[in-house]
């Protein structure tokens, strides 16, 4: 036999086994297994038979992961050294980093996902069917369509779907190296592609929102892919701390460096809804399931703008005189289109899309006014917190605001050209009160929850000596309070000049309570905004 026999097994190097932190990832494996749960479920169930266990197993999981959540927040441990630094540790080998801001932002999205799952699972509304379509497959108006209205079907697949967009959004806000923000963000994108096309009603402009969706999703996800590729290019790593080493050290080609930066930002401002890469906004919210909007207009952009700090505070934070003078003007012309546009704006749904879109900016005025340094490090953590609690009031009045239209109807279903909603407030005095409260703090009125966190944002900015940003926020407020104001107007001081009025639909008692938290919690984090506001600030900062 020649020398060079086969290696036994006591000639292979040790491989040391991977470690793995399961109690600490433990909320992101509870919503996989629910999801998984329901994919089996849809397998051996019969089609009638369905719903109601997908429902059960869906609020389950979500609220077992917010319990565990609670406790992985209480359990993190404080790094070594100066009080400002990060709570938490690297898990995973260094893929996720189980910090104060990515656990903050799971519970967030746990308590968005609480909120929608109720919309998801509102029967009442379309004569005791959901509001997603029985058969994806059939043609919008065709025989098969109809056949399947007939017969009663449903699409339960929606509640693992949303599961694991669930999964993808708490997984993107804790990433800590580009590789697994790339698969995360794959992860929350695809299933929100497939919802956006299911919607019962108006298929067609469903399945046009989900293509225009899928296409400039898959663009960004380009963007940002191949910014990574260059990163690990200048840094020879896709971790965070690693490229910010290279960053701080500039080892690399400064010009690579830049084009990273450049294409990475691309990609996280398209799924924030940033100008000028809001293109898909207005049409998506329209022609999505609008539960399906509900819970991506809170979800993703929380999930999202995390990751977008996570990676310029640690990644970048080296070379953030190269990239904070573009944010400073995507903030200001994200502001000004979003506040501009939404004046002209007859669909409530589209309104409230470019609001979101104002909303970017104002959450970047935050960021922008931020200084990441080992001398600016308290700044960087107010930041942070301020935005943590922007998006905390932003989701629950988002999801508020769009569960009320779910219910203002008529006979081709949701009723949301906004002369439709002329004289709500006689028809429902309760559905407008809400509505209102919610665009009152859209608008940052004192005693509702967006009062308290525009004024955050615009402190942190402030003291961060970054003024000119806090004079333009504000002016551009003044702007944004005038079409919040109309809507309110419209509901209460104008009558419908067409007849009938608005028509609205009895939900069932879950959208209710869903509409009543949603405002409760505005009014909460107005008038008793210290809680949660502690909970932020007690984050900290990110780890690295």
């Amino acid at each position: 036999m020649s020398s060079t026999a086969l290696l036994t097994a006591t000639d292979l190097p040790d491989i040391a086994a991977p470690e793995i932190q399961y109690a600490l990832i433990g909320p992101v494996f509870i919503i996989l297994g629910a999801a998984l749960v329901g994919i089996v479920l849809e397998a051996v169930l019969p089609r009638g038979k369905r719903f109601l266990p997908q429902v059960g197993v869906a609020v389950v999981g979500v609220v077992a992961a917010l319990a565990d959540t609670v406790w992985v927040y209480r359990s993190l441990d404080t790094v070594q050294g100066s009080s400002l630094e990060g709570r938490g540790q690297v898990a995973l080998e260094g893929a996720l980093s189980i910090d104060g801001p990515g656990v903050f932002t799971w519970g967030i999205l746990l308590v968005f996902a609480l909120l929608s799952l109720g919309l998801f699972a509102e029967r009442r509304l379309e004569n005791g069917l959901s509001p997603f379509t029985g058969r994806a497959a059939d043609a919008p108006g065709s025989a098969g369509e109809a056949e399947a209205v007939e017969a009663g079907l449903e699409h339960t697949e929606v509640f693992p779907l949303m599961l694991f967009a669930l999964s993808g959004m708490m997984l993107f806000a804790t990433a800590n190296d580009l590789i697994t923000m790339f698969v995360a963000l794959e992860v929350l994108s695809l299933p929100l592609y497939l919802l956006c096309g299911l919607a019962r009603r108006r298929r067609l402009v469903s399945q046009e929102a989900a293509l225009k969706y899928f296409l400039l999703g898959a663009f960004s996800s380009v963007f940002f892919l191949y910014g990574a590729a260059l990163a690990y290019g200048f840094s020879g790593s896709f971790g965070l701390a690693e490229i910010d080493l290279a960053v701080s050290a500039r080892t690399g080609d400064q010009p690579l460096l830049l084009a990273a930066i450049a294409l990475i930002a691309v990609g996280m401002f398209f799924k924030i809804g940033a100008a000028p890469f809001h293109q898909w906004t207005p049409d998506v919210y329209q022609g999505a399931p609008t539960p399906v909007t509900a819970f991506m207009a809170a979800g993703t952009k929380a999930a999202a703008f995390i990751a977008f700090l996570r990676v310029f505070f640690v990644a970048f934070g080296g070379a953030q005189w190269d990239w904070r003078p573009t944010i400073w003007v995507v903030a200001i012309i994200t502001m000004v289109l979003g506040a501009l546009v939404s004046i002209a704006q007859t669909d409530v749904k589209r309104m409230l899309a470019y609001s979101s879109v104002a909303h970017a900016g104002f959450l970047l005025v935050g960021f922008a006014g931020a200084y990441v340094g080992s001398a600016g490090n308290e700044d960087r953590i107010t930041s942070v917190s301020s935005i943590l609690f922007y998006l905390s009031v932003y989701g629950v009045s988002s999801i508020g605001a769009f569960a009320i239209v779910t219910v203002v109807r008529d006979a081709g279903g949701e009723a949301t050209h906004l002369s439709r909603w002329a004289g709500l407030g006689k028809e429902s005095p309760f559905l407008a009160g809400c509505f209102a409260l919610f665009m009152l703090s859209f608008a940052g009125i004192p005693l509702t929850g967006g009062f308290i966190g525009k004024w955050g944002i615009f402190s942190a900015a402030w003291s961060g000596g970054y003024w000119p940003l806090v004079v333009v926020g504000v002016l551009v407020s003044a702007v944004a309070a005038y079409f919040y104001v109309r809507v309110i107007v419209l509901m209460f001081f104008t009558d419908p000049t067409d007849a009938p009025g608005p028509t609205v639909a009895a939900p069932s008692r879950v959208t209710t309570v869903v509409i009543a938290a949603s405002a409760a919690a505005t009014v909460a984090l107005g008038l008793v905004p210290g809680p949660v506001l502690d909970l932020a600030q007690h984050a900290g900062a990110f780890v690295r």
